[in-house]
């Protein structure tokens, strides 16, 4: 298991168009992603999971992997947050 914190940093937090990237870019690594925000942990693969539970700019997120490329995934994920999702 390998996990990071990090604080969402574009303007509409993880809505819509974000999220959209962050699951597709979730979806590429074969380790079990999630996101842990306000003491719920969701599947980070899932579109659903991540827009219900309404992660806003400012919020602090854990993202944990487990799996064989555990490590290459939460650091593209971060990095991927913290570009502000390339916007």
């Amino acid at each position: 298991m390998y996990s990071k914190e990090v604080v969402i940093a574009n303007k509409t937090g993880l809505h819509a168009r974000p999220a959209s990237e962050f699951v597709k870019e979730a979806s590429k690594f074969k380790s079990a992603i999630s996101i842990e925000f306000k003491e719920k942990k969701i599947n980070a693969k899932s579109i659903i999971n991540v827009l219900s539970v309404g992660i806003s700019a400012g919020s602090k997120i854990v993202i944990s992997a487990e799996g064989e490329d555990e490590k290459q995934a939460v650091d593209e994920l971060i990095n991927l947050v913290e570009t502000k999702f390339k916007e």
